[in-house]
Order: C-alpha cells, then structure tokens, then sequence
C-alpha cells in the first residue's frame, strides 16, 4: 500500500516541508540502536534524513546465544563470550563517532535464559550498556513499528522470526493491533523431537493456536528476520529474479511451496555457497521454510513482501513523532538527498511544478514517483558523463529508500536515466527493465525526457521557469516560455524539447510570453 502523504497545503503541496530542516526532527539524525538477539547481535547507526534516515554503520555478528537453550537452560557460553565483545566493540564505536549512547535490547534468549539477568548485569559493568529485555509482546511491536517506517499506513500481519522465537503483531493504518508469541525460532525447533515429521506436527499445532488468537488475517504478509531474508535470497536465485534488492521483495504462496521443494532438492552447502549465506544463517533455513510454509497456508495472504526494517527500525519510529511518522519516507528520503548532493537544491521543486502536465490525470502514486524523480534529478553530477546515466539507474534500484516497490524502483530509475541518455538501449541493466510493464518504460521515458528539457532552464531555486501543457487527445504539446528565459532556450534545450515531442508521439508549439 502507497505510504499516507501529508495533506498539508503549504507551499510545497501534498508533501510538506522537509522534516529534516526542523531543529527538533534533526535531534534523530544520529540514532544508536542494538538487538541482542537469540542468533546475532547487530548494532546500527542511522544517520541522514530524520523520516527516513540512512544506516550510516551496520554491524552484526553471529553469536547464537540461544543454541542450546532448550535443553540446559542457559545461554550459549561460547555465544556469551562473543556477544560481550561484540557489545565492548559497538560501545567503543559508538563513543568514537560522538553517539551520546545506545539503546540496547535484548529478546528471547536473554529473556528466556536463567542466566539472562546475570548477562545483562555482566555487560553494564563490562560497557556501562543498560540492556532492555523485552518480552514476546513488545518485540512483535517494534517489529511492526519497524514495518511501519517503511510502510506508513499499511494493512496486513507482521511476522518477525528470530533464532528462538517467533512474533505476529496485526498493523492498520498506522497503528499496531494484536500481538502474539511463539516459540517457533529454528534454534529451538532443532530440539523438537520426533524428526521432521514431528516438528511439522509441533509447527502446525503452535501456528494453529496462533490463529485462534489473531484471527483472520489475510492482508500483505510482512517478513522480518534474518532467516526470511536467507529463505528470500533463495526464492530470488530459483526463480532467476534479476533484482538483488530484499526489501519490498515479493513473493506468493505458491513461490513459498516451490521453494520449500527447492530447499529439500538440493544440497544445503551448494545453496549456501550460490546465495552467499553464511553457514550460520543457512544452517536455519530448513527448519525456518517449514514455519513459513505453515504460516501462509494457515493465514492465506493475499502477498508476501520481505521487510529489510524491524525491531531496530522499531525503535527509532518509537522516538519519532506522530507528525513525522506520517510522512512519506521516499520522499523524505529524496528531499535530503537532494539538499546533500545536488548542485542546486530546492530546484527539484520546481522541476516538479513543471513536469507535472504530462501527468496531471495520473494516480497520486505515480505523482509521488514522479515528485521522487525530480528531486533526485541531479544529485548524481559528479560522476562521469558517459557513466552518468547508468549511475543514476543503479543509484534508484539499489538505495536505501522506504516505501518502494521494486517496479517502482525500475521507474525512478529509467526516468533518471532518460534524464542523462535518450535511448535506454545498450546499457548494462537491460536485464531489469522487465521487471516495469511497456507501459511504465514508455512513461518513465517520457518523464526522463521532460526533466533532461527542463533542467536546461536550472537557473534558479524558485521561479517561473515556463509552462507545458499537454493534450493527449490531440496529441499537442505546448510551451510557454516567459522572456526571461528565452536566451536559456537555445539549441540544446531545443533539441531535448523536440526529443520529449517525440516520445509523447505529439505536435508542438512554443510561445514566449512577456
């Protein structure tokens, strides 16, 4: 679902104002948070625009404080030891880059451990780190919290899966609902006895209850955890899916099935190798595609998506607040990009203003890709012309951008591309255009066109820089340039209008106005 704009009707229209030029939005644009989780333990640092911010440092290592847990009671010793100094280092990293702290939480192996209190007051006197263990509840609404930072305003069911446990947490617009857990984590499903038939059974029975207490819910599936993303890497190489990027990834019921007879079919240490898992991730993965395929045949989403946001996400959407939860973090995110890097910030806007003619009967979720487009038209100008076109593609499919899905991704970047480059032919990401219908290539097209014209006319922030109108009926295009500008529309802006003319399969004609 398309991320709930702003209504506002301030000068910059259905968007607002960028956050991040509030003094009190910038108090988040460096946030320290850590999960102390059953399998790994991960810092992250985000930085950057306060809605959507960047991970400005990412860190995680593999310490499976809850293997074993089920049989003696307590943590991992090997996994302790790991943890703590994992902890001593992200500490240290964190007063080195000036953080005025983290906050740390830890899950259900600490939770669950009888020695889990003894760790936590262990790593206060090691750090001086104050650990928050959270119980099941909690965990699954951070988690959703962290969906929701991508996904303001979703519907469907959350479902985070660690090392030894297992959340759902209801979302609708905006708001967290119910809350359930489980048990259902791989390191704990290892220990259930009876083989594989008698972890399906032990699978079905526990997903069973979990429906009784949640209900229908047969909205978008959310994925959260490491083992899902592994199980997503998986899917992607079966199915040949040229896009290595897993958040927002979707997948259908039947992907998950064919999966499941893929993971089974082939040996695990030759999947390993060709996803580029590690071993203590992939090691999971046949225990975690069984919950999963329980989970969808149990519940029937109508999709699937994988959610790169969680329990960490979740914890800096819980100090926003409400009015920057709402916002819409692609654009956001592309507003700050645009102040950071872009030769003339805040021309973006007009850019917009100008373009949008051609699309004054499209959705308002083309308008918001649209609106993405031409803020990110020319944060891409240092690298090398002949490059820049290709830069600007892989820059929009690859980023860190919420809110995004991974056709709309392939739009963004094909209109950046037309931006710098008439023909889409000939480069090296021909592989992925398919993944946007005809339709959408042609449209991205004709944006791509429209701002390579209009950015010839990038001489101020603000202003009247002209006016297109367009009717599609007709197929006519018309230009109204003011004076002013009429020494800017020389050769080159008109062989760039003239290329626009083209794609739109359109006649022209041009006006200078006083």
């Amino acid at each position: 679902m398309t991320p709930v704009l702003d209504p506002s009707t301030s000068e910059w229209g259905p968007f607002g104002r960028p956050v991040f030029e509030d003094p009190g939005a910038r108090a988040l644009s460096r946030v320290g948070v850590v999960d102390v989780g059953s399998n790994s333990v991960r810092m992250v640092i985000f930085d950057g625009a306060a809605r959507s911010p960047a991970y400005f440092y990412n860190e995680k290592i593999m310490c499976a404080l809850g293997a074993g847990l089920s049989e003696t009671g307590h943590l991992n010793p090997k996994g302790r030891e790991r943890a703590l100094s994992a902890l001593r280092r992200f500490q240290h990293l964190a007063r080195g880059m000036g953080l005025p702290g983290l906050s740390v939480v830890a899950t259900a192996a600490v939770r669950d451990a009888k020695d889990g209190a003894e760790f936590c007051d262990e790593v206060e006197r090691e750090t001086g780190l104050k650990i928050w263990v959270i119980d099941g509840r909690e965990e699954a609404r951070l988690s959703a919290q962290g969906v929701l930072l991508g996904w303001p305003g979703s519907y469907g069911l959350v479902c985070d899966i660690g090392g030894s446990s297992m959340e759902l947490a209801e979302i609708h617009d905006g708001e967290v609902g119910k809350r359930v857990t489980s048990s259902l984590g791989p390191l704990k499903l290892r220990d259930i006895k009876g083989g594989r038939r008698g972890r399906k059974e032990h699978i079905a029975q526990v997903i069973e209850g979990l429906r009784s207490e949640m209900g229908e819910q047969s909205d978008r599936l959310f994925l959260v955890g490491g083992s899902w993303r592994a199980i997503a890497r998986v899917d992607m190489m079966r199915r040949g899916y040229p896009l290595r990027v897993l958040h927002e990834y979707r997948m259908t019921a039947r992907d998950v099935r064919e999966t499941l007879k893929y993971i089974d079919a082939t040996d695990i240490e030759e999947l390993r190798n060709a996803c580029g898992i590690s071993n203590a991730r992939m090691s999971l993965v046949p225990y975690a595609i069984d919950v999963l395929a329980r989970l969808v045949k149990t519940f029937k989403p109508k999709d699937i998506a994988v959610s790169s946001y969680g329990i960490r996400e979740g914890l800096l959407y819980e100090q926003m607040p409400q009015r920057l939860r709402k916002r819409d973090p692609l654009i956001e995110s592309c507003r700050f990009a645009e102040a950071k890097d872009a030769r003339l910030p805040g021309f973006g806007k007009t850019l917009y203003e100008f373009v949008l003619p051609l699309f004054s009967n499209d959705s308002q979720t083309k308008k918001r890709l649209i609106k993405a487009a031409c803020l990110l038209h020319d944060v891409s100008w240092r690298a090398h012309p002949d490059y820049r076109a290709e830069v600007c593609f892989e820059n929009a499919t690859r980023a860190n951008l919420g809110g995004l899905k991974h056709s709309e991704r392939i739009f963004i970047g094909l209109a950046l591309l037309h931006r710098y480059r008439n023909k889409r032919q000939g480069t090296a990401y021909e592989y992925l255009y398919d993944l946007l219908d005809e339709k959408g290539q042609k449209e991205a097209e004709i944006l791509g066109k429209a701002m390579r014209f209009g950015a010839m006319l990038m001489v101020t922030e603000s202003g009247d820089i002209g006016r297109l109108k367009w009717q599609p009926r007709k197929r006519h295009l018309s230009l109204e340039l003011p004076s002013k500008c009429e020494d800017l529309f020389g050769e080159v802006a008109q062989s760039r209008l003239k290329s626009l003319t083209n794609a739109l399969e359109a006649e022209l004609s041009v006006k200078i106005t006083k």
